[in-house]
C-alpha cells in the first residue's frame, strides 16, 4: 500500500504555510490514488494536532476523503483514509 508523509516540525509556527501543505498533500494523494497519508504534527502542546485536525473537517475537506485516525499508540501522529 502506497502512503505520503507529511512532516509539519519544521513549519509549527506558520498557519498559513500549514494550510498550505495540508491541501498539497491531499490534493497529491488524490492525484496519485494514494490510500493513506500520515500527517506528523508532533506531540508537544497538542495545538498543531487541534489545527490539524480543524482544517480536516472543514466540510469542503471531508469529502475529500473516507475518514481520519488517530494513532492511539503515538499521540503526535494522524492518519488520513482514502477510498478511490
Amino acid at each position: 500500500m502506497a502512503k505520503l508523509k507529511l512532516d509539519l516540525h519544521d513549519i509549527y509556527n506558520r498557519g498559513d504555510q500549514i494550510d498550505t501543505e495540508l491541501n498539497r498533500i491531499v490534493q497529491e494523494a488524490i492525484d496519485r490514488k494514494i490510500d493513506l497519508v500520515e500527517i506528523i504534527p508532533g506531540k508537544g502542546s497538542g495545538q498543531l494536532k487541534k489545527k490539524v485536525l480543524r482544517f480536516l473537517n472543514q466540510s469542503h475537506m471531508r469529502q475529500l476523503y473516507h475518514r481520519i485516525e488517530k494513532d492511539d499508540k503515538n499521540f503526535g501522529r494522524i492518519f488520513i483514509h482514502f477510498k478511490h
